[in-house]
């Protein structure tokens, strides 16, 4: 059964191995743990701004995760958007579900534009984002305060206010 919910610092090493295997193992990304140091502080990388981070858990495995930076007042950027490959796709829908819990928080908390930068290898996440009112946007128009990812090369945005 999927559970969903927030994750600290004493998941580190579960969300260190999974992330690290997706970018390394599968999709060749040259990232290591050294480039990522926020998976080794959670809580203050993420929570202490008004951000979050979300574990979906199958059967007490780890299997997804997705966090959120608020890096201004009403802004912030999703980052370690991850779904373990044999858990992807439309039957366990997790992805999707991670995204909503991500919104909804979002919603709650008086955040209004949500941003976030990816690799154009990731072609089914670009797509996935696009299927959720995601807009491609160029780099330039990022806000000045976005938390750059040196890996990333595609950037999109999404308008809560409407």
């Amino acid at each position: 059964m999927l559970e969903i919910k927030t994750i600290n610092n004493t998941y580190s090493e579960s969300v260190i191995d999974l992330i690290l295997n997706i970018q390394q193992k599968e999709f060749n990304v040259p990232i290591t743990i050294e480039d990522q140091p926020d998976l080794m502080q959670i809580e203050e990388f993420y929570f202490a701004s008004g951000g979050g981070f979300w574990g979906a858990f199958i059967d007490g495995e780890l299997v997804g995760t997705i966090a959120l930076v608020k890096f201004d007042k009403n802004a912030a950027a999703i980052r370690k958007m991850f779904v373990k490959k044999e858990f992807r796709g439309k039957e366990h829908n997790i992805a999707q579900k991670l995204l909503e819990i991500l919104i909804a928080y979002c919603h709650e908390n008086g955040i209004e534009e949500v941003y976030l930068g990816t690799v154009s290898i990731l072609k089914a996440a670009l797509r996935f984002y696009e299927r959720n009112h995601f807009k491609i946007i160029d780099k330039e128009l990022l806000p000045a305060k976005f938390p750059l990812m040196s890996a990333d090369n595609v950037f999109c945005f999404l308008d809560l206010k409407s």
